[in-house]
Formats: structure tokens, C-alpha cells, sequence
């Protein structure tokens, strides 16, 4: 399982298998700061780790994708040439950087101590304790006025500081300052996993917990993490979890042993799914507070997809909404199509760049319906290559053309934005490479 440095000369180093169960490859998680490191953009997938296409953004100026660069306004993204959805400013080119977690694996103390920002664990650079800070990949933030910050982590608690304005209120004037869902205050409270200590407010927020699947070792291309956070670059092949009983080797058997490796007793707790032959970014939260914080983000639209995928013929729009509802197929149980008694489903679409028989466009999700693209796409006559299902031919790809490029969220606590890129796959580029060359 590898992950890229901060800095691009930054060597990479590849974990070992997991080796029983170790807890607390560090006891202490850490506090938060403001420097705020992103996923690479551009890390490598499995095994070959081969960069992106030239071009990597969004909707706006983009460079070295074909000559079609329209632009949905001013929209500046990571980079001047890696643009997104809106204004977002995100992975800037001075701080690009999942820190690589060698020394992870390694046996750390069972002991529980605080740790400093930019104090290492036994086994990790320096440069390795300041990996996956809230904000990662993030410019202007975007906190909720009158929240307080996150404090220490001291293993299973987060522990805060309160504010002059605070110190010595009762416990009720303090709680509307926490991004906690009444619920969830209920359940510490209960667990006596809310204390107010002084000045101190702490918090039980990342308790001990039992992984909830079998651990199947695979290479892992770790985009993002942080106390909160995890996100996954899926590979083509692989299900984002089972889908009948008894199933092994899916991303979720992956992750297990990623935890174990890695000391964190942690539950399996996915956000999203992609389909199993598409590839790109699969988000999950790694405590409760955050996995209720990312499913009402997605209950209200807030965390983002932005995909690239090869479609059949040229599109002659350079771009456009695709909104038509999509209901399961009668007489097929794996397939969708479009019905009017369907679930409503928007799909926007931006022409990348135009070959003599495909088209490469890049797409984002207003819902998440499955096989949401697979399906608009065939809906207008331009089913994605390589996607038999839906009516596509396999003639320069054996699996659908599709690819999560980019995820953008929100911190479970601060709301800064946060976002990760994935490179586009090998299969991907070969076919783009023979499509370009057949021009």
C-alpha cells in the first residue's frame, strides 16, 4: 500500500503485509493545524503508477486536452490548468502531498500518549506526522462562525480548549458550538464520552472498535487520510464491498487490511460506490462522527464527482444536462434504464476532447443513481466504450470507460473544502493514445 509525498522529489516506499493485529502504531493521533496537505495529483494507481492524461481538471481553462476549452465561467481551480466545478480552489502546486506512510506495519507502544503537531511517531519522518491535516487539499475555508476548533487528539479523545467566552459555561451553552448531531451527543453522554473537565471539553470520538470484515492484503493506493478520513484510488475489478454472502478480496476486505496494518481499529464505513470496472476515489469515514457528517453531505449534494469517460461517436454539443429518471430493468436484475416511474437522475456534460469515432467527455453527478452515467450516456446514442451492458463495443477497451477523476467534500468538523485527483488508469491511456494516433 503506498502513498506519495508532499513534495513531488519525495521517494516512495512501499508498506509490508500486515502481521496480526497491531494496535497503536502510535497511541496518540495528533492535533490539528493549519497546514493543510492534499492528496497528490499525481499518484499512480496499482502497480504501474503512470500519471494522468495531460489534462486533470475540471470545467474552465484546461491545457493539453484536446482544443476544446470552454469553460462554465470563472472557475479557478487546483491550478491554473486543473480547474473544478466552481470556484474551488484546492490542491495548489506548493502544497500537493499525501505524506508516504512508510514505518507503518511496525509495532508501536499499546501505551496511549499525546503527540505535539510535527512530532513523529516511532517508525515515520517528520514530514510523515503532518499527513492528512483537516483542510488538505483545500484554499479559502469555509468553518461555520462560532464553532470551536478540533482540539488534541489523545487516542480515543479529542480533547478541546475552551475559549475565554466559554470556560466555566454549563455543558448546554457549549454543545451549540459542536458540529455534533443531537444524537450523537446523546450516545457519549450515555458513555460518558463527553466530559467537560475545566477548561477542557473532551470528547470520545474515536473509541476502539472491531473491524467488520476480513482483512485480504492488496495493494492500495491510499489518495487521502487523516483521523477522519480515508480515500481509496479503486482499481478496475474490484467491488466497492460484497455483494452476496461469503464474498472476499473486495475494496472493503482491502481497507480491513489497511487498518490492521496500519494499527487502527477501525469499522468499514464506505460513503459512496462506484461501480466494479470503474476506477477513481472511493471515500470513507473512519468514526462515527464523521460517517453521519459525510452521509447528510450526500443527502444534500454537498460532496462532489467529477468523472472522465470515453463515449461512442462524437458528441456534437460541447456541453449539456442529461435529465431523465432512471428506474431498475425488468427483465434484467444487474441493469438500469431510463423510466418515468424511475428515481430522478441529472447528469452535466462537458466535451474534453473530440476523436474520429469517440468522444472524451468529463461528467458530474447531481445524484447518485446506479449506473447513473452508464445509463444517460446510452440514453442520448453514446454509450461509453468497452461497456457491453449498455451497448457499447469492446474494440479499444475491455471494460467500461469511466473514471472517478475527482472527489471534493468537506471536513467533517471545520467544512473547509478538501479534494483528491486520480490519475487516470493504464487501460485508460493506452486507449486514448490510439485513438489520438488515429486522428
Amino acid at each position: 500500500m503506498k502513498g506519495n509525498g508532499r513534495n513531488r522529489n519525495d521517494g516512495r516506499q512501499e508498506r509490508g503485509s500486515s502481521g496480526g493485529d497491531r494496535r497503536g502504531a502510535s497511541s496518540d493521533r495528533g492535533s490539528f493545524g493549519s497546514d493543510r496537505r492534499g492528496a497528490s495529483s499525481d499518484r499512480g494507481g496499482f502497480g504501474d503508477r503512470r500519471g494522468a492524461s495531460s489534462d486533470r481538471g475540471g470545467f474552465g481553462d484546461r491545457r493539453g486536452v484536446g482544443s476544446d476549452k470552454g469553460g462554465f465561467g470563472d472557475r479557478r481551480g487546483a491550478s491554473s490548468d486543473r480547474a473544478g466545478f466552481g470556484d474551488r480552489r484546492g490542491v495548489g502546486s506548493d502544497r500537493n502531498g499525501q505524506v508516504d506512510r512508510s514505518g507503518a506495519g511496525q509495532s508501536g507502544s499499546n501505551g496511549r500518549h499525546e503527540r505535539s503537531p510535527g512530532e513523529s511517531r516511532p517508525g515515520e519522518s517528520r514530514q510523515q506526522a503532518h499527513r492528512g491535516k483537516p483542510g488538505a487539499g483545500s484554499g479559502k475555508g469555509s468553518s461555520q462562525a462560532g464553532l470551536l476548533k478540533p482540539g488534541r487528539i489523545k487516542g480515543e479523545w479529542m480533547e478541546i480548549r475552551l475559549p475565554d467566552t466559554l470556560a466555566g459555561a454549563p455543558l448546554p451553552r457549549i454543545l451549540p458550538h459542536l458540529p455534533l448531531a443531537p444524537k450523537l451527543i446523546s450516545k457519549l453522554s450515555q458513555s460518558r464520552g463527553l466530559l467537560l473537565q475545566g477548561p477542557n471539553l473532551r470528547l470520545q470520538l474515536f473509541p476502539r472498535e472491531r473491524r467488520d470484515f476480513e482483512s485480504d492484503w492488496m495493494e492500495l493506493n491510499v489518495l487521502y487520510e487523516d483521523e477522519f478520513t480515508l480515500v481509496i484510488n479503486k482499481p478496475a475489478g474490484y467491488e466497492v464491498h460484497p455483494s452476496e454472502k461469503g464474498q472476499r478480496r473486495t475494496l472493503a476486505h482491502a481497507v480491513a487490511a489497511y487498518y490492521e496494518m496500519s494499527g487502527q481499529d477501525v469499522r468499514i464505513r464506505h460513503i459512496h460506490r462506484i461501480d466494479k470496472d470503474t476506477t477513481g476515489p472511493v471515500l470513507y469515514a473512519k468514526n462515527e462522527f464523521a460517517h453521519y457528517q459525510f452521509d447528510k453531505a450526500m443527502r444534500e449534494k454537498k460532496i462532489e464527482r467529477v468523472y472522465l469517460a470515453l463515449a461512442e461517436g462524437v458528441l456534437e454539443k460541447k456541453q449539456g444536462t442529461i435529465n431523465k429518471p432512471i428506474g431498475q430493468d425488468r427483465h434484467h436484475s444487474t441493469k438500469r434504464r431510463v423510466s418515468e416511474t424511475g428515481d430522478p437522475a441529472v447528469t452535466h456534460y462537458e466535451v474534453v476532447e473530440r476523436f474520429a469515432d469517440h468522444t472524451l467527455v468529463r461528467l458530474q453527478l447531481e445524484t447518485g443513481r446506479t449506473h447513473q452515467i452508464r445509463v444517460h450516456m446510452a440514453a442520448i446514442g453514446h454509450p461509453l466504450a468497452g461497456d457491453g451492458l449498455y451497448g457499447g463495443k469492446r474494440t479499444v477497451m475491455s471494460r467500461q470507460a469511466l473514471h472517478g477523476e475527482r472527489l471534493i467534500w468537506s471536513h467533517p468538523w471545520t467544512g473547509d473544502k478538501q479534494q483528491v485527483q486520480a490519475p487516470l488508469p493504464e487501460d485508460f491511456n493506452q486507449a486514448l493514445k490510439r485513438l489520438r494516433g488515429g486522428k
